[in-house]
């Protein structure tokens, strides 16, 4: 008896002193349950996520001056269908002694020419060449378009992926915590019957060492919330700021289309099949460019002026002096070079067409890839949306029974890695759910086109 009553002042010390220890270490290692906002975060929805991405991400800038160096290039090529005007002017002076021994003093040796006339050049006939050019760089205008399109619809993808896997990442962290919580108490729960005679040194000692293997999930989900975070900060092409997301799964069950639709829809929408459409189109215009490398070109060329003549003290005047006439340009041979930029080019014009088919091919196969992820993760959410209350409930009856000794605390471990699980797999399901929505929108070219109406 007098053993009990000088071990239970030390038995209660214990409790004390390990009671604090505990709090205070759970205060400083884990925030509590949600993730604690941080100072100076931009805190940001995924529409907002999404309008910062098309403003700000560095490829669909670099898409954007894409479309300005094509502009030029069209510029460039519809000059050549339009008159060349041209200013000159100029003054010269020579003397030729030899002219006054020939001519025995009849004209003079040495005079000076002033002058300035304005000269045009336009293009009659070109065997088609210029207008070919023009229809070219013109394709290529819309060829900037798709380029364009390709990387908005690229950066919607990956920021909204991005944007699921902070969300992600935070829940899946804040499952950390609970199961840390969850440990403190049931060492709260060992520790208070210990004291009370019913439990003994091991059960403490297990739910100390259970408390302790948690702390490290919570530190690498944490660490992850952060490398989820700065990911997305690298898509929205945001520099010197930290960002957060802020929103649910896009968990919405919608149907989507059969395969066969979903494949002609792809092929009407896709950007990066009209951009090789339309680069078919710009190599077929350059085998009639190169085509016509040899053969006839009219031009008109003409000019008007102003002319003024001084033989130095002999005689001087000016005036009026024009030209004008059709010229004919025939390169009837140029070593065969002209034949040889358009086998080139017809070479080029095939391997379009070639990889036009691949591409094709290529897209029926991501739509059926898309539309199968889609329904496994659509299966999956419908699979698990039950679980979890399940497995909350079966917790609570294992904790309400381990506080009452009719279970043990490795019901109760068992009962909490259910519900880890449980809540952990519904998460990322309705995470892949998100992201496997987005991809097949993707697939089929309309990514952003509901928000962007």
């Amino acid at each position: 008896m007098r053993q009990s009553m000088l071990k239970e002042p030390k038995s209660w010390k214990r409790f004390l002193l390990a009671g604090v220890l505990s709090v205070l270490g759970w205060g400083i290692l884990s925030p509590p349950c949600g993730w604690v906002q941080e100072k100076g975060v931009k805190v940001l929805t995924r529409e907002e996520a999404l309008r910062i991405a098309l403003e700000k991400n560095k490829d669909i800038q670099k898409a954007q001056e894409y479309r300005n160096m094509v502009m030029g290039r069209y510029v460039e090529e519809r000059s050549a269908a339009l008159p060349q005007l041209q200013l000159s002017g100029g003054y010269g002076r020579d003397r030729d002694d030899a002219t006054k021994e020939v001519f025995r003093g009849l004209f003079p040796a040495e005079k000076g020419t002033w002058g300035a006339e304005v000269g045009v050049s336009q293009v009659l006939y070109a065997f088609g060449r210029v207008g070919a050019a023009i229809r070219a760089a013109k394709i290529g205008l819309a060829t900037a378009e798709d380029q364009l399109k390709i990387f908005q619809q690229a950066a919607w993808r990956d920021v909204s992926s991005a944007f699921d896997d902070v969300l992600l990442a935070k829940e899946i962290h804040a499952l950390a915590v609970q199961n840390y919580d969850q440990k403190v108490r049931i060492q709260d729960e060992t520790r208070r019957k210990h004291a009370a005679g019913v439990a003994t040194d091991y059960d403490v000692l297990a739910a100390d060492v259970a408390v302790e293997n948690a702390k490290p999930e919570v530190i690498r989900r944490e660490n992850q919330v952060r490398i989820t975070r700065e990911k997305l900060r690298f898509l929205l092409g945001l520099e010197g700021e930290e960002v957060d997301a802020k929103g649910t799964f896009e968990e919405t069950i919608n149907p989507y289309p059969s395969y066969e639709k979903g494949v002609a829809t792809a092929w009407n929408n896709r950007p990066d099949l009209s951009d090789l459409q339309k680069r078919i189109g710009i190599a077929a215009e350059l085998v009639k460019i190169y085509d016509a490398g040899d053969k006839p070109r009219v031009d008109l060329k003409g000019s008007y002026g102003w002319r003024d003549i001084n033989y130095y003290d002999v005689s001087r005047g000016d005036g009026q002096v024009w030209s004008a006439g059709v010229f004919l340009t025939f390169p009837f041979f140029d070593g065969m070079r002209s034949r040889g930029k358009t086998t080139q080019a017809k070479s080029d014009l095939s391997s379009l067409k070639i990889d036009e088919a691949k591409l094709k091919d290529s897209i029926a196969l991501q739509v059926r890839d898309a539309l199968n992820a889609c329904r496994e993760a659509e299966e999956i959410v419908k699979a698990l949306s039950g679980t979890v209350r399940q497995a909350e409930k079966l917790l609570s009856m294992a904790e309400k029974g381990y506080e009452y000794g009719v279970k043990t605390k490795l019901d109760v471990d068992d009962a909490q890695l259910s519900v880890i699980q449980a809540k952990g797999n519904l998460a990322r399901a309705r995470r892949d759910y998100s992201v496997a929505r987005v991809t097949l929108d993707w697939v089929l070219g309309t990514v952003g086109e509901k928000t962007n109406k």
